[in-house]
């Protein structure tokens, strides 16, 4: 078996016995709504802070 081949035999036929009642359902908290942001800097001041931010990323 050289890289990266497989053995075509393993990849067919894959029965998973499941308890769908034991699983998680992703929509058991869903919910319609808005969500709302208010900031009290500027936006200019915040593009700033963003910048400040990625530079000091960079120095590291």
């Amino acid at each position: 078996m050289g890289f990266g081949s497989y053995d075509e035999s393993e990849q067919k036929d894959q029965n998973v016995d499941t308890d769908e009642d034991a699983a998680v359902n992703v929509h058991e908290n869903d919910h319609d709504g808005n969500v709302e942001f208010e900031f009290d800097e500027s936006e200019a001041s915040l593009i700033d802070r963003l910048e400040e931010m990625k530079d000091d990323g960079d120095a590291e």
